[in-house]
């Protein structure tokens, strides 16, 4: 096994954790989320000093928050130029769109992966309903669960509809990374 460069480990850490915030910061507003509640709190403060400015120069386009959008896909640019510029390369322009909208894509996917998972794993515990956490879980993850929740009934009491969308999840991971290994 290779050591990772400390300084390529930073970068890639520190800027997929804030484009992840960022991230969850765009589903938030998409599914209406709570933004009273400490958790949406905390990531609309960490994201507002480059969401802000970002939203003066892009304004919202039919109830889709633009601005917070393409601040991910630059984070991301950005993150692929320094990282192939730590390693003495000079990606092309298009290598370096492409790259970004299947990590793009690929974020997204794990979002929703990583919700569904987390709020399975609650439900076994069985946490208070009103807790932030799971509030938040419940509007990230319902538009992806409801399709499969209409499908799927429980089954003596046991809910199968969070494994099957995480199947379904896993399936367009696996297309994704496959189209854009093809391109």
């Amino acid at each position: 096994m290779s050591a990772e460069n400390p300084l390529i480990f930073l970068i890639r850490t520190l800027i997929d954790i804030y484009v992840s915030i960022l991230m969850l910061r765009f589903l938030l507003q998409q599914v209406r989320a709570d933004f009273y509640n400490p958790i949406s709190q905390f990531i609309v403060k960490l994201t507002n000093p480059v969401v802000m400015p970002a939203r003066k120069l892009i304004p919202s386009f039919r109830g889709y928050d633009v601005a917070t959008l393409v601040l991910v896909i630059s984070f991301i640019i950005i993150k692929i130029v320094l990282l192939a510029s730590i390693n003495g390369i000079t990606p092309g322009a298009i290598g370096v769109i492409l790259v970004a909208l299947q990590e793009l894509l690929l974020l997204l996917i794990n979002v929703f992966m990583f919700a569904i998972f987390v709020q399975a794993i609650l439900s076994w515990v069985n946490p208070d309903p009103h807790h932030p956490v799971a509030a938040l879980l419940r509007s990230i993850t319902a538009p992806v669960l409801r399709p499969f929740q209409q499908l799927i009934k429980p089954i003596s009491g046991i809910d199968l509809s969070p494994l099957v969308a995480l199947i379904a999840l896993m399936f367009a991971k696996s297309i994704v990374i496959y189209l854009f290994q093809m391109l």
